[in-house]
């Protein structure tokens, strides 16, 4: 065995390890479609304010105070559970139990922040004692500045539904909650005060925020309704020409598209292992991301931790051009000794139907990975993590940020994913597999080094539509255009959500 040969099955085996262990880790953490929903249905408690609760009828068949606390409440007892089980590794292997004890804090603020949710939407349907019942288990948390600034709140709250005035409500309720559930606490207030002005005024302001949210709501629901149906009926047409003209149809004559490879699997192997994880998640992610932090921490004394929703989303672009260099030079590295390749590879042309193929992918992908993503989250019952970009951008409201946001999710990361995954890999897998089962396992990898248990499902669903679209068209015009599509509508909805959250 080559010493070549050697450092690529240790460099193998280091990557599946560090692999599984970061699944494993995603155990713990919520799925970000959670909290995504909730985003949800705190826009919609907003917009069914608008001209009143009879409005509420045109959004929901249901109160929608009613389904948002159940929302919460479902939601509530996924981190109770990812709490108990973080809890149980950390007793039973304390040596290596830091991240879990991080990770832990960040689930029990969460819970208190929902306790704190859940009680204002339980005064609403009548249930005042329940509610004094979830701000009371928030009081009795633990002393860090997040924990204290939710308990000054629960006391706020209890006092408030127990009809006195503690002292410094308002600028308490001002500071420490959002939308809906703020109008709720100083309407209470304004109330028990007498101060018949500025309850007029809150009452105003919110008519003018749920018009806002009503229409967001709409904004952020349009897209995916529309690309249901679209969906629909191509997963219609494309499954009536398998039933009615099999020989002829789209999905039997896949398995005919081939790629002639002048490369071996080891080139393959060493491109997959090397470019995407030695140099890209290794290097960059254990070595350099680390030592600039450590960087900016002692040299300009600056503390990560601070970052505004722009530093974090500049970081976040600078690390992703980073890794996407380093692994596409790794690529060119491998192959460039079999350069001239035929024009099927690597091929971006604006000719043709790639523009078709784009569009009616993401249509046809958008139903099948949402009822996959349905499922998935009943599986998971909430957790197996999510990428942490999701929740960066949920919060960014900043327009530069908003930019550097579109620029990685929408541009850097279809570009270089989908050279990497759909231009190399699944071509450089038909030499050893059919084009379906080369389709199956690219979009498989490429699901996995998303590096969240609850998202290698509905990816792998992802990627096998991107790399059905790319088989039939041989151009990663058509591709690109399906990846940066899902991921623009992914960031739509979140800066819609985001932005209804003041």
């Amino acid at each position: 065995m080559t010493a070549k040969r050697i450092l690529l099955w240790g460099l193998t085996l280091v990557a599946i390890a560090a692999i599984a262990l970061d699944l494993i880790g995603s155990w713990n953490q919520p799925q970000f479609q959670s909290r995504l929903e909730l985003s949800q249905t705190d826009l919609l408690l907003q917009a069914a304010q608008y001209r009143g609760d009879s409005n509420a009828a045109v959004l929901t068949d249901r109160d929608p105070q009613k389904t948002a606390l159940e929302a919460y409440q479902e939601t509530r007892s996924s981190v109770e559970k990812a709490i108990s089980s973080a809890q149980t590794q950390i007793e039973a292997s304390p040596d290596s139990s830091k991240p879990l004890t991080v990770e832990l804090a960040k689930q029990k603020t969460l819970r208190d922040e929902l306790d704190i949710r859940i009680g204002i939407l339980q005064t609403q349907q009548n249930q005042v004692d329940a509610a004094l019942k979830s701000w009371a288990a928030v009081t009795q948390s633990s002393q860090t500045l997040a924990s204290r600034n939710l308990r000054s709140t629960a006391e706020t709250l209890t006092a408030l539904w127990q009809n006195t005035l503690p002292p410094r409500a308002e600028p308490i309720l001002k500071q420490n909650l959002t939308g809906w559930f703020r109008n709720r606490g100083l309407e209470k207030l304004y109330t028990l005060e007498q101060r018949s002005n500025e309850l007029t005024e809150l009452r105003a302001a919110e008519q003018q925020s749920a018009q806002q949210a009503f229409v967001k709501w709409i904004s952020a629901n349009a897209v995916p309704t529309i690309a249901i149906i679209v969906g629909f009926g191509v997963l219609l047409f494309v499954g009536g020409q398998w039933i009615f003209n099999r020989k002829a149809s789209l999905l039997v004559g896949t398995n005919s598209i081939r790629w002639t490879v002048p490369w071996d699997y080891e080139i393959t192997w060493q491109v997959l292992v090397v470019g995407f994880f030695a140099v890209g998640q290794l290097l960059l992610g254990q070595v350099v991301v680390p030592l600039s932090l450590l960087a900016l921490r002692s040299t300009f004394q600056i503390d990560p931790a601070t970052f505004t929703t722009r530093d974090r989303a500049f970081f976040a672009f600078f690390t992703y051009i980073l890794l996407a260099a380093g692994g596409l030079s790794v690529l060119y590295y491998s192959i460039r000794r079999y350069l001239p390749l035929e024009n099927n590879w690597f091929r971006f042309s604006l000719r043709g139907r790639w523009l078709l193929w784009g569009i009616g992918g993401y249509a046809a992908a958008y139903p099948l990975v949402a009822g996959i993503s349905w499922l998935n989250e009943k599986i998971w019952q909430g957790r197996g993590g999510s990428n942490p970009l999701l929740s960066i951008a949920l919060e960014g409201q900043d327009t530069i940020a908003i930019i550097l946001f579109f620029v990685t999710a929408a541009i850097a990361a279809p570009f270089f994913e989908e050279t990497f995954f759909r231009g190399f890999l699944l071509p450089s897998l038909t030499r050893y597999f059919s084009t379906w089962q080369s389709i199956l396992i690219s979009a498989l990898i490429f699901a996995i080094v998303h590096l969240s248990l609850s998202e290698v499902l509905p990816l792998t669903v992802l990627g096998i539509i991107l790399g059905f679209v790319y088989t039939r068209t041989q151009n990663l015009m058509a591709s690109v255009l399906l990846h940066a599509l899902w991921n623009s509508g992914t960031l739509l909805a979140l800066f819609l959500l985001g932005s209804a959250a003041g």
